[in-house]
C-alpha cells in the first residue's frame, strides 16, 4: 500500500472514532440535561387556563340534584387511580394518581422517583384524558414499555397492562 492511502485510512479511522466519541458526548448530555430542554418545551406549549364554567350549586347535597350528576359521579370511580409496583426493587410500593400528570424519573423533581441505571431523568409521564389513563415516554434512553412493546406515541393503559422502566414494572388498578 503507498504511503498516501495508508495516511487517508489513517485519517478516516481518526475521523470515524472522533464522531463515535461526540455521538456519545451528545447522548450522555441529552440524558442529563433533559429536563431543562423538556421544561422550555412545555412551558411553550401550554394551554391558557380557562376558568370551568359554575353551576350555582354550593354543597354537596346540591350536586346530587344537579343533570347528569350520578354519570358523572360513575365514571369517575371508573377510572383506576392507583399505580402498583408488581416488580423490580419498589415492589409493593402503591402511588396514588390524584393528578391530571404523574411524571416518572430518575430526578428528584419527578412524582414517582425510580433510582435506577436504566432510567431516564425525566423518563415518562401518565397523563389522565377522556378515556381513562395515558402514558407517554419522554425520549428516554432505554425506552418505556407496555405489555413487552416499547413505546413511541402515547398509549392508553388500562387495569391488565404491565409498564416496564428500567427494572420496574407497575400496573394501574382502580
Amino acid at each position: 500500500m503507498s504511503e498516501l492511502a495508508l495516511f487517508i485510512v489513517r485519517a478516516g479511522l481518526l475521523l470515524v472514532l472522533w464522531l463515535f466519541i461526540l455521538s456519545i458526548i451528545a447522548i450522555i448530555r441529552a440524558d442529563l440535561f433533559s429536563e431543562r430542554v423538556l421544561s422550555r418545551v412545555v412551558e411553550k406549549n401550554l394551554p391558557e387556563s380557562v376558568s370551568s364554567p359554575t353551576t350555582g350549586l354550593t354543597n354537596v347535597s346540591d350536586f346530587s340534584a344537579a343533570p347528569g350528576s350520578a354519570t358523572v359521579v360513575s365514571t369517575m370511580n371508573a377510572v383506576q387511580t392507583t399505580l402498583v409496583v408488581i416488580d423490580g426493587p419498589l415492589q409493593g410500593l402503591e402511588l396514588v394518581l390524584d393528578r391530571k400528570e404523574i411524571r416518572i424519573g430518575r430526578a428528584p423533581n419527578s412524582d414517582f422517583v425510580i433510582e435506577d441505571d436504566y432510567v431516564s431523568s425525566q423518563h415518562a409521564r401518565i397523563q389522565r384524558n377522556d378515556d381513562g389513563w395515558q402514558i407517554q415516554d419522554l425520549n428516554s434512553t432505554n425506552g418505556t414499555y407496555v405489555d413487552g412493546q416499547r413505546i413511541g406515541a402515547p398509549v392508553n393503559i388500562t387495569a391488565d397492562m404491565q409498564i416496564r422502566i428500567g427494572k420496574t414494572i407497575f400496573e394501574l388498578r382502580g
